[in-house]
């Protein structure tokens, strides 16, 4: 058994400097340690795949990082694991517990996936260890981590057995009080626009030196249609964590992070509202682009009709919300959203359909990741 000082000091000599992840009892130690120790920066996630976005979004930034879950959990963090940290090639350090490990007792919703966690780890390709469980062979362990990451581009994992690490105790500095955020419609009457107008109005709009995160889907496709810069992120895959990888770059950077999210994926992952709201990144806007469908895949009507998303994200800590029904509207709210306080989101109905000549990136994801990762580092 180590103490969590004994893992995180040559962590962060290391660069590994910041955390996500969704508590285990197994990783209390650790979690209570980051949270209390101000060199670290910690993001207590919704779920577990939106720890994994999170860090992406901070890796991308310039942040070498670190995802916390239990084993059970893993099951949450496989898509986002596979469709964004492997075809973009973003690597991160995961500590998995290893929670009804064969041998020892444990709640039975941990059997089946204690027996698997080796198998599972490996059916996704992410290259796994122990844990180190002496303090002599934790700077080893790193080091063959980091090596590994470096040289693949790809997640390493340790699976931590119980009683690894001691608990010191918990130091969480309370959280701030802020005045309940404000919402404002910009309705008038006229024609619901639609998403290719909205994506030029955007284009045309945002600062140059702004970053756009698309959702996957047309979006994503019509936002490289009209215009492929090296500050636009398709994230292809991983569908509802734009919002969080948004979250991750805005907390790392000062420049303005513009994440372009759609109906369907925002209710995928609606507790990101609540991670972006309590973290109140001053520089992110969220524009939600509700077409009341899931255009990629026929058109199958979403839920979003009885979401009053501009509510839900006053409610969860957004400093502002904005709803629009025209291109007049929007162009106006999201003026007003960028200079206003933030995090911001903006609720846009919009026509379901795309372009008809509507493109896909030919680059390749780790290109867009590579080139986007040297824009946000340029300042």
């Amino acid at each position: 058994m180590i103490n969590a000082n004994e893992f995180l000091t040559p962590a962060q000599a290391r660069g590994f400097n910041f955390y996500a992840g969704v508590p285990c009892s197994f990783l209390t130690p650790l979690i209570n340690r980051t949270i209390s120790d101000p060199m670290t920066a910690y993001v207590g996630a919704a779920s577990e795949g939106e720890a994994v976005a999170v860090a992406a979004g901070a890796y991308l930034a310039g942040r070498r990082t670190v995802v916390m879950c239990q084993n059970s959990g893993l099951g949450n963090a496989i898509n986002p694991l596979t469709s964004l940290n492997f075809p973009f090639q973003i690597p991160t350090l995961l500590i998995v517990t290893w929670r009804g490990q064969p041998g020892l007792k444990d709640e039975p919703q941990h059997e089946l996936m204690g027996q698997i966690t080796d198998e599972m780890l490996e059916l996704i390709r992410v290259a796994h260890a122990p844990f180190p469980s002496e303090a002599s062979q934790v700077s080893e362990a790193l080091d063959r981590a980091r090596a590994w990451m470096e040289e693949s581009g790809l997640p390493f994992a340790f699976v931590m057995e119980k009683d690894s690490v001691r608990d010191d105790g918990l130091n969480e500095p309370p959280r701030e009080d802020r005045p309940t955020g404000t919402t404002i419609d910009f309705f008038e009457a006229g024609d619901l626009p639609t998403r290719v107008a909205i994506l030029e109005r955007v284009l045309a709009l945002a600062p140059t030196n702004a970053a756009l995160i698309a959702t996957t889907g047309k979006c994503g496709r019509e936002l490289f249609t009209l215009a492929d810069r090296p500050q636009h992120f398709y994230l292809v895959g991983s569908m509802g964590g734009a919002s969080a990888l948004g979250l991750g770059v805005a907390l790392n950077v000062t420049r303005p992070v513009v994440v372009l999210d759609g109906d369907g994926a925002a209710l995928m992952k609606l507790g990101n509202f609540a991670t972006i709201g309590a973290h109140a990144p001053g520089n992110l806007i969220h524009l939600l682009l509700d077409n009341g469908v899931h255009d990629s895949t026929g058109g199958q009507s979403t839920v979003s009709g009885n979401v009053a998303f501009a509510d839900v994200a006053v409610a969860c800590g957004y400093a502002r919300a904005y709803r629009s029904e025209t291109l007049e509207g929007f162009e106006r709210a999201f003026a007003d959203a960028l200079k206003g306080p933030k995090p911001a989101l903006l609720h846009a109905r919009i026509a379901p359909g795309s372009m008809d000549k509507l493109g896909r990136p030919t680059v390749k994801p780790h290109e867009v990741a590579a080139r986007f990762k040297a824009f946000l580092a340029a300042g």
